[in-house]
């Protein structure tokens, strides 16, 4: 039965969630029968000018009624139960408002009760604000209620029983709320559009609750490693530490998902939220919120038109620095500057281009033990190190991270300046000090301490962690972890970013934890995955999600990273790596491709290279996502809407617009691969498919990847390092089949100001560029791959 009687309240499930930082389900609080619920029931008043306007809501209770040794439990309506009845309402009016953000976008934004604290910006979104153009939309009375038609929707809001429809320029109906009327005619208790007040407290959270319609699919949430397609699934967005890639829980839970039907939802919010996406109650779309606040944004359209919405509103990715698109080298951990300096000269030795070399969890004088200053033992002149590697083109990263253990030398530094998260009396919650980034002293201070490691030449920090900020800690700017801890990993995101951008020039960050917003500061990777094919499947798919969420930048430890990467692994993970907006190898030692067998090495090597000469390619992709919210790794569907097909496979991806790459996720050297409407041309075997299922096996390299027939592929001189490039020489490889006559592809060269469209024509036996947007800035040579 859905309803439990054991009670709890928003406070209590802190309390009482059985371990520490164990993710939050608000969902027991909207199945506790003890509390009191109140159903949306109908439209009070409403000022078509404004938006604004009230909603009644009905007074309900659950009862328990026998039937056959069966117990059902219903919910009736009740009268008040407040004393005296003179002073509260049984049927509360409260507040509800409508507004147009855009000609795609609408905001409906719903209370429980008064607000007095009500925070002007939100640092979820771009500007702090949302926009209102109420201009973009057409209003008409109706005789049902009201209805505002734009562009490409239209809302409709019934008076009574109370209806926020929402329709797309067809007049298909994407998605509707749900009133009590709409759930009687089944046995079945099913929550309504409502709230909850708990008993316990008189605290309350809002229940926004929409219709599913049949075949509808739900994609997003963040980086979730369960089944790609969430409907029939119960999500918990509650930033966790998830010890790995294949459980329920999230290091980047985002409070969005897109809709096959041609919507998506952001829930601005900070509090905790689950959504049930049609696992109780096939037809009904709970997303249950802690906040006394529904604040909802709609956005109408295809995938792409969505994510360049949800995007517009809380921000798109800055563009990253060339180098970061480099193969990073790492493992936990180089502890000296001779492993670093040894781990470079390998790396140029045998051949393996990179542009990175990271310095995980030991460069401190005790591993772990974070203070920001090189082990002055093992590291005799860190800053004529990493001015050396500079030379020889590699950037250093740093790990590091926002706890602090009692035995750090900052530990008391920290704590007596009230630069930590506080509990209820005053004292810190946890043994470790966590840095309260809502105290702009913290930030100052913190931000110092990374400063003065830019200064002395690193290039990226590691921000890992920010998955367990005190859920009950009281933050500098007054409120509880309620509300902060899913807002920390934004806000650990945004303060090393920032410094970064000020003293280097980019944004740029390693980040493990994120919440809506965090990706206008790239870039993040997908935690700790285990070293099987089951944890590079649903690495996969994480990433695929997250992307959907989004996301323009994501990577992933190659090869897994909790033990040794088993050798087929590893090389079959390397080209997936290399096939990702950015790579890094990194886990238990060893994960230098040298100290492997010498077959391996080649195989890494050749995924490298492939990359390398792609870079033109990955550049311009990139580019063209930062600036438009799309994923680099993107789902099919995102290129191919109406195909439907597409909305089914998980196990696959398209990198960037035009590639289409299928990992080897098994021992195997052929897969079944779905192609979309088309044809397609094997990108090392050089074969033609046309759209649909076919077995295709991998060619030299482990992987399955096809391009998009019409398709100039911009490839570049192999380098050992992108800062040794030559992008005044570039050659086009122009996958074509026979009958095509003309091929497009995007060119954006460092330093560019913006993405251009490259087109080559057929003439006699071979292609030609008929089209240069770089006026000879580059000069190319076309090759027609067939």
């Amino acid at each position: 039965m859905l309803l439990a009687a054991c009670g709890y309240t928003a406070s209590a499930q802190l309390q009482n969630a059985g371990t520490l930082n164990e993710p939050v389900d608000i969902s027991k609080d909207f199945e506790d029968y003890r509390n009191t619920f109140y159903f949306a029931d109908e439209l009070n008043s409403f000022d078509p000018a404004t938006g604004k306007g009230a909603v009644k809501y009905t007074r309900y209770e659950y009862k328990t009624r026998q039937a056959f040794d069966n117990m059902l439990v219903k919910p009736d309506s009740v009268p008040a139960n407040e004393f005296p009845a003179t002073e509260y309402e049984a049927s509360p009016v409260q507040p509800f408002l409508i507004q147009f953000v855009s000609e795609r976008t609408v905001r409906i934004k719903m209370a429980s009760g008064p607000q007095f604290h009500q925070p002007k910006e939100s640092i979820m979104l771009v500007n702090g604000t949302a926009p209102n153009h109420p201009e973009s939309w057409k209003y008409t009375k109706t005789a049902a209620g009201h209805k505002y038609s734009g562009k490409y929707g239209t809302v409709e809001i019934i008076a009574n029983p109370w209806h926020v429809k929402v329709y797309d320029a067809s007049g298909k109906l994407l998605t509707s709320t749900l009133h009590n009327s709409d759930v009687q005619n089944t046995y079945t208790p099913v929550l309504p559009f409502s709230y909850v007040r708990r008993n316990s407290d008189y605290s309350r959270s809002m229940a926004p609750v929409f219709s599913l319609e049949p075949d509808e699919k739900i994609f997003g949430c963040g980086e979730s490693f369960t089944q790609f397609n969430k409907r029939g699934q119960k999500v918990i967005l509650w930033t966790d530490d998830a010890n790995g890639v294949q459980n329920e829980t999230m290091y980047k839970p985002i409070p969005f998902y897109l809709s096959s039907r041609g919507y998506g939802i952001f829930m601005h919010t900070s509090s905790p939220v689950t959504v049930d996406f049609g696992k109780y109650w096939a037809s009904a779309n709970k997303m249950m919120i802690g906040d006394d606040v529904a604040d909802l944004f709609i956005f109408i359209g295809e995938p792409k038109d969505v994510l360049d919405e949800y995007t517009d509103l809380t921000g798109k990715a800055a563009m990253p620095p060339l180098w970061s698109f480099g193969f990073w080298m790492s493992r936990i951990t180089y502890f000296s500057e001779k492993e670093g300096r040894e781990v470079a000269k390998n790396l140029r030795k045998y051949k393996i281009p990179s542009d990175v070399i990271h310095f995980d969890t030991g460069w401190f004088d005790v591993d772990w033990r974070n203070n920001y200053e090189f082990a002055s033992k093992r590291f005799d002149d860190p800053v004529k190190m990493m001015a050396d590697l500079k030379k020889d083109g590699f950037n250093v990263c740093l790990w590091q991270l926002p706890y602090f253990t009692p035995k750090n030398t900052l530990f008391n530094e920290i704590v007596d300046n009230n630069l930590a998260v506080k509990d209820r009396k005053g004292n810190i919650p946890y043994e470790d000090a966590v840095l309260d980034f809502t105290n702009p002293e913290t930030v100052k201070w913190y931000q110092g301490k990374l400063k003065h490691l830019l200064d002395q030449g690193v290039a990226v920090f590691k921000v890992d962690f920010g998955e367990a900020a005190p859920a009950e800690g009281i933050y500098s700017n007054g409120r509880t972890g309620f509300y902060e801890h899913n807002l920390f990993p934004l806000r650990y995101n945004k303060a090393v970013a920032e410094v970064t951008q000020r003293e280097k020039g980019y944004t740029l960050i390693w980040a493990r934890s994120t919440w809506a917003g965090s990706q206008r500061y790239p870039l993040h990777w997908g935690g700790d995955a285990a070293t099987t094919n089951g944890a590079m499947s649903a690495t996969l798919r994480g990433g695929l999600s997250l992307g959907l969420s989004g996301f323009s930048f994501w990577s992933h430890d190659v090869g897994g990273f909790v033990t040794k990467s088993p050798e087929d692994l590893y090389r079959r993970w390397t080209p997936f790596g290399m096939l990702t907006s950015h790579v890094r190898s990194h886990g238990e030692p060893p994960t230098e491709p040298w100290l492997y067998s010498e077959d391996f090495l080649k195989d890494f090597r050749k995924a490298d290279n492939m990359r390398y000469e792609l870079m033109p390619y990955i550049y311009a992709q990139a580019k063209d996502c930062s600036e438009r919210g799309l994923p680099m790794m993107r789902a099919l569907f995102v290129e191919y809407p109406d195909d439907p097909g597409s909305w089914l496979v998980d196990n696959q991806y398209m990198f960037g617009s035009d590639m289409l790459v299928a990992p080897l996720f098994e021992e195997v050297t052929e897969r079944d691969v779905y192609l979309p409407p088309g044809q397609w041309i094997d990108y090392q075997t050089k074969k033609l498919y046309q759209g649909g299922w076919h077995k295709i096996r991998s060619g030299d390299i482990p992987i399955v990847v096809l391009v998009k027939n019409g398709t100039v592929l911009p490839h570049i001189k192999l380098a050992q390092n992108t800062q040794d490039m030559d992008w005044s020489k570039l050659t086009l490889k122009i996958y074509a089949a026979d009958a095509t006559t003309t091929a497009t592809g995007k060119i954006y060269l460092p330093g560019g100001e913006k993405v251009q469209t490259l087109t080559v024509a057929k003439k006699g036996n071979d292609f030609e560029v008929s089209q240069d947007p770089l006026q000879g800035k580059t000069t190319f040579k076309t090759e027609w791959i067939k």
